[in-house]
């Protein structure tokens, strides 16, 4: 009755479980059923002896809830393992009541919180797995409890803290795997003093510094050894040659490491793995290493090594990874590599030193899957051999000197890589190939992803059959002699994400709009060539673009409306072309773009006042295009900018004191244009010099800029009461000679039927045309050194006609009140008025933001001149 009762209680245990947990399959619920008995429950192992639970696995059931505490009740539990499942939340408290337990197995959940100190309480503890959780908070010292640990397992949490030492007095343990958290500190330097039995140790990916201790020759029985990506200091160690046992040894990614690779390594003939890539090492390979037979995997990666590769290294026939990239590696690869090398999948040189030409014996390794050799001194014709490579999936060759076949204008490697059937990467930019696309190339492998080959001296043109390529996802062929047009097939691309034919002399029979079809375009580069089109409208469609290159070719007309809906756009360069027409206004629409550059077009009208919404922008060209009227104030909002040219256009106004906000402006050019006023001094302008602001003919400031000083205060105000003496007296006399001549037209009027029959009867002719262009020509951009004179209601120019005749420009000033009126009353009367004191009016210039007379130029100077002239 008594042992009835107490599987009971674990049942109603189990049954609690099971309503905590929610499970797709529904595993537990068809099976642990109320009215089966619970040792027949799947994941139950019961005790022959008491008919209680002495066993729960329930791992890799997809389980997902929370541990109830109702689990601390299988008081005769010997082995708990809930490992890969979805459990979250806190270990129960009550989970210490299971004093007998062995194995605790919690491990590849989401269990979260500090490890309490009562898990030291399992004095019975085999095995604890809590890796691969969230756990958070320090290593409880209390683990150092249990005396009778084999395997630790903490490792991808979020621990932090130093590591107990006692965990290295557990004589018992065989695996500790701490790796993949936060912890600090030093190991101790008597670490292996009494773990004498351990096999495995890792302490990868955290942060504990020191030296790598001698002490670990005393870890006799190690197996594998996994201290990389921490912050280790000093060298490593020659005793570590004394762990005969080891196979797996990994001390990479120590940047303060420093020294040579001791050659004691080389006694470490059961080693099948030597990782010590990016450790700061540097001298020699030692060529005991070659004493390695055993040895797979050669990671030697991102040090300083010098030197040649010892020709033993290239006898270990059982390596199937060989790794010295960026290293300072040089001399020859030796001629037999494939023959002494049969089981090399991957051979990874990249950025050495190493010469000589490409071993054709290549094709010997006959499962060699990638090869990346690029960035050396290697020469000679890429060996055809590489085409038996059938396994082949990667081929490195850029910035070498290898070349084509010297026999052949095509190249012919090309062709031998069609057998390669898994082919995905071939790179082979910066070679200096010399040859013609076989059309061969469309049978290169459809899996291929990326066709890599830039400044080759490549000739001919693009093959139509590169559509083939349904996976490729980078296309970069600049900066070659590539000539004739688009293959029409290059629309089938619909996987491409990188397009860079820039640099070419590829024009455009076939229309640009095939590019559209290419919806996961992330960056098209098709800058110099000779495309003669306009831009479609359908780019505007691409909306994965974030880098747009149109530049240096001769595209016309405006540019579509839609292309400055790509609201995601990051660069724009459509420079150098034949562009035209006005910015428009939806240009601010690509506000996450932070380069635009619409320099050398045929672009008209303002820049938009809205430019001050593009907040992310940094470089920002408009030089050499047909801009006017001013620079918006609100481009001092962006205050990201740290380029602006809009040099050599008719930009007129002031410079916004805006701009003085823009700290991160480096380089400002404003030269060529018709500005005027000061030139701000503070923020970006202190940096200035005079070429920015070069062939503005009215703007001052500081001498260095090599303008003219702005007018003081004082001399203001004094000119200020001149001008207006002049114009009281201006206005007198005009008044008197407006009285005279208006009873002069009166008298007239009256007597007008007395007239003769052959009288002429106009007064004054139709007025000649003289377009605003005309007119800012003529004074030289309303150049400052043109004025003649102001008034309240305006100012007066002289300017120069195309066909010489001088004239006097009357331009009102529209903010004035009364300006409009005073204009309609001006052209009213002097332009039908004819008397020898008065000029006569030659034409009128009016639109509702521009409003002038041109007049006939009075060469005796102004009023205020003969009025005030000391002489």
């Amino acid at each position: 009755m008594s042992s009835m009762t107490n599987i009971t209680i674990d049942k109603s245990a189990l049954l609690t479980l099971r309503a905590h947990t929610i499970e797709p399959r529904q595993i537990l619920a068809k099976n642990w059923s109320v009215s089966s008995s619970v040792c027949d429950w799947i994941g139950v192992t019961c005790g022959s002896r008491h008919q209680r639970v002495t066993a729960l696995n329930i791992s890799k059931m997809n389980l997902t809830g929370t541990l109830p505490p109702q689990l601390g009740n299988l008081s005769f539990l010997l082995s708990l393992d809930m490992s890969r499942n979805n459990f979250h939340g806190e270990i129960p408290r009550e989970i210490a009541h299971l004093r007998r337990l062995k194995v605790l197995d919690l491990g590849i959940n989401d269990l979260n919180g500090e490890l309490p100190p009562w898990i030291g309480s399992f004095s019975q503890l085999h095995h604890l797995h809590l890796d691969e959780n969230s756990f958070t908070g320090l290593i409880p010292s209390s683990i150092s409890n249990m005396s009778k640990l084999a395997t630790l397992y903490l490792d991808e949490n979020s621990l932090q803290g130093n590591i107990p030492t006692g965990i290295f007095n557990i004589s018992s343990l065989e695996k500790i795997a701490l790796g993949a958290n936060s912890l600090s500190g030093s190991v101790p330097s008597d670490m292996c003093h009494r773990l004498q039995g351990l096999s495995f140790l890792s302490l990868t990916e955290n942060k504990l510094n020191g030296q790598l201790p001698s002490s670990l020759a005393q870890c006799s029985e190690l197996r594998v050894l996994d201290f990389s990506y921490n912050k280790f200091r000093g060298s490593i160690p020659k005793e570590i040659g004394e762990l005969k046992k080891l196979e797996e040894l990994y001390l990479g990614a120590f940047h303060h490491l420093e020294g040579e690779i001791p050659k004691e390594i080389g006694n470490l003939t059961m080693l099948t793995i030597l990782s010590l890539h990016d450790a700061n090492l540097s001298g020699v390979i030692p060529r005991e290493i070659g004493n390695l037979n055993s040895l797979k995997l050669l990671i030697l990666e991102y040090n300083s090594l010098t030197g040649s590769v010892p020709t033993e290294i290239f006898n270990l026939s059982m390596l199937t990874v060989m790794s010295l990239m960026e290293n300072q590696l040089s001399g020859n690869l030796p001629s037999t590599l494939g023959y002494r090398l049969p089981s090399l999948e991957h051979l990874l040189l990249g950025d050495n030193y190493f010469v000589g030409a490409l071993p054709n014996t290549f094709s010997n390794s006959s499962i060699l899957r990638r090869i990346d050799v690029g960035s050396n001194k290697f020469t000679g014709p890429i060996p055809t051999s590489l085409g038996d490579l059938s396994h082949l999936e990667l081929l490195n060759l850029p910035g070498n000197k290898v070349t084509g076949d010297s026999s052949s204008p095509e190249l012919t490697f090309i062709t031998s890589l069609t057998k390669c059937k898994y082919l995905a990467i071939l790179d082979l930019g910066g070679n200096p190939l010399n040859g013609i696309i076989p059309d061969s190339l469309s049978n290169l492998s459809t899996s291929l992803q990326q066709l890599n080959a830039p400044n080759c001296k490549i000739k001919g043109s693009i093959p139509d059959g590169i559509g083939n390529f349904r996976s490729l996802i980078l296309l970069d062929l600049s900066n070659n002699d590539l000539t004739g047009s688009l293959p029409a097939t290059i629309k089938d691309l619909q996987k491409l994400q990188y397009m860079d034919l820039s640099m070419n002399k590829l024009i455009s029979r076939a229309p640009l709009h095939l590019l559209c079809a290419l919806h996961n375009l992330d960056t098209m580069n098709l800058g110099q060539n000779q495309f003669m089109a306009s831009i479609p409208k359908c780019f505007g469609n691409l909306t994965s673009l974030r880098h747009l290159n149109l530049s240096h070719n001769r595209l016309y007309s405006a540019p579509p409306e839609e292309i400055w809906n790509l609201k995601d756009l990051l660069e724009l360069d459509l420079s150098s072309n034949l562009l035209s027409g006005s910015l428009p206004y939806g240009i601010t629409n690509m506000k996450m773009a932070n380069w635009v550059d619409l320099s050398t077009n045929q672009f008209s009208g303002g820049i938009p006042g809205s430019i001050g919404d593009m907040q992310n922008l940094q470089n920002l060209s408009l030089a050499h295009n047909r801009l006017e009227g001013s620079i918006p104030e609100s481009i001092g909002k962006v205050f990201s900018l740290e380029s602006l040219d809009l040099s050599h256009n008719f930009l007129s106004g002031s410079i916004p004191m805006s701009m003085e906000n823009l700290r991160y402006l480096k380089y400002i050019n404003l030269s060529f244009n018709n500005l005027s006023g000061e030139i701000p001094s503070k923020g970006p302008f202190t940096n200035c010099t005079a070429e920015s602001f070069a062939s503005n003919q009215a703007l001052c400031g500081a001498q260095r800029f090599l303008v003219p000083p702005c007018p003081t205060i004082s001399a203001h105000r004094s000119r200020t009461k001149r001008v207006h003496r002049t114009i009281f007296i201006s206005l007198g006399v005009i008044i008197a000679v407006g009285a005279l001549s208006f009873g002069f037209v009166y008298l007239r009027y009256q007597r007008k039927d007395k007239l003769p029959n052959g009288a002429n009867l106009s007064l004054v002719a139709m007025p000649e045309r003289i377009s605003y262009f005309e007119l800012l020509q003529a004074t030289n951009g309303y150049n400052e050194s043109n004025l003649l004179g102001a008034g309240s209601f305006g100012s007066v120019y002289r300017g120069t006609l195309g066909d010489g005749r001088a004239v006097a420009v009357k331009v009102f000033n529209l903010q004035m009140e009364g300006a409009f009126k005073s204009f309609d009353v001006e052209c009213e009367v002097l332009r039908n008025l004819r008397h020898r004191n008065l000029t006569r009016v030659i034409s009128s210039c009016s639109t509702p933001e521009f409003k002038a007379l041109v007049l006939e130029f009075m060469p005796k100077g102004s009023l205020e001149k003969w009025l005030y002239s000391h002489n």
